[in-house]
C-alpha cells in the first residue's frame, strides 16, 4: 500500500492511517483492469494479473521508448527496441526501469526519471500547470481525481478518499491498494528513486504542487530484495 500526499494530495490506506496528519499545505491521496476473479489485487506473495487495455499499454510504451534512451543495453533478443509498438507490457517498462537504474547513483536515477516527465510535456507546460492549478484545495482535488484514472497502468488499482488537513476535510488523498511497480519489481530501491522522489520532486519543484508519497505497508517492504538496502532507513 503506498500513500502519496499532494501537501494538496495525498494517498493513504484509510484502515492503516488516522485521516489528519500535521501537514503544510493541502493534501491528495491513488483503481485498473484486474484479471483476478476477486476483481482485487492478489494477497501479498502472489503476483496480481492484469488484464491491460489499449490506454494502459499505450502509456507503458510510451515511458519505455522514453526511458530507454538512457538505459543499458538489454540481453541479447530481449531490446525494446526491436518490439513492435504494441508488443511492449508491463514486464517491458519495468526492465527498462532497472537497466535504467544499471552505473548510475540514486541522484542520478532521479534525474533521468524527471527528464523523462519532463520530456513528456510540451514546451512551458509547467508553468502553465503553476497558474492553472494554484496549491488550493480545489486543485488537490482535481489532481487527486485525475490520479485514479491516468495511473492506474502504474501502480494499479487505486481509489479517491477523503482525508483531514488542518482541519479540514477534503477528497484529495488516493489511496494505492497494491503498487503494481513496486510488485513487479520487487525492489525498494526502485520504488523509491524510480517513482517516489523524482515523483514527488518534479510536482513540488516543476509544478508547484507540493506531494509526499508513503509506503504504509513496512512488512511488505522490509521483506524486498532490493539494490539499495539502505534507503530503507532515508
Amino acid at each position: 500500500m503506498v500513500v502519496l500526499s499532494f501537501q494538496a494530495v495525498q494517498f493513504m490506506p484509510p484502515q492503516h492511517l488516522p485521516l489528519h496528519r500535521p501537514s503544510t499545505g493541502n493534501v491528495m491521496v491513488i483503481r485498473c483492469g484486474i484479471a483476478e476473479p476477486s476483481g482485487e489485487p492478489a494477497p501479498l506473495g502472489q503476483k496480481t494479473r492484469y488484464n491491460d487495455g489499449f490506454f494502459d499499454r499505450a502509456f507503458m510504451t510510451l515511458f519505455a521508448r522514453k526511458m530507454e534512451k538512457f538505459a543499458a543495453s538489454a540481453k541479447a533478443g530481449t531490446e525494446t527496441k526491436k518490439k513492435g509498438w504494441w508488443n511492449l507490457d508491463y514486464e517491458s517498462f519495468v526492465d527498462v526501469s532497472k537497466r535504467v537504474m544499471q552505473g548510475r547513483s540514486r541522484m542520478q536515477q532521479q534525474q533521468v526519471v524527471r527528464e523523462v516527465l519532463l520530456s513528456m510535456l510540451p514546451p512551458g507546460a509547467p508553468a502553465q500547470f503553476r497558474k492553472l492549478f494554484p496549491p488550493t484545495k480545489w486543485a488537490a482535488e482535481f489532481n487527486a481525481a485525475l490520479t485514479v484514472p491516468f495511473f492506474d497502468w502504474l501502480v494499479g488499482p487505486s481509489e479517491v478518499i477523503e482525508v483531514e488537513v488542518n482541519g479540514v476535510k477534503q477528497r484529495s488523498g488516493v489511496h494505492i491498494k497494491k503498487c503494481r511497480y513496486l510488485e513487479n519489481s520487487g525492489c525498494v530501491g526502485m520504488c523509491v528513486n524510480m517513482c517516489k522522489i523524482p515523483t514527488q520532486d518534479f510536482f513540488t519543484n516543476e509544478f508547484g504542487l507540493p506531494l509526499t508519497m508513503i509506503p504504509i505497508c513496512r512488512f511488505v517492504m522490509d521483506h524486498l530484495l532490493c539494490v539499495h538496502p539502505q534507503i530503507l532507513k532515508t
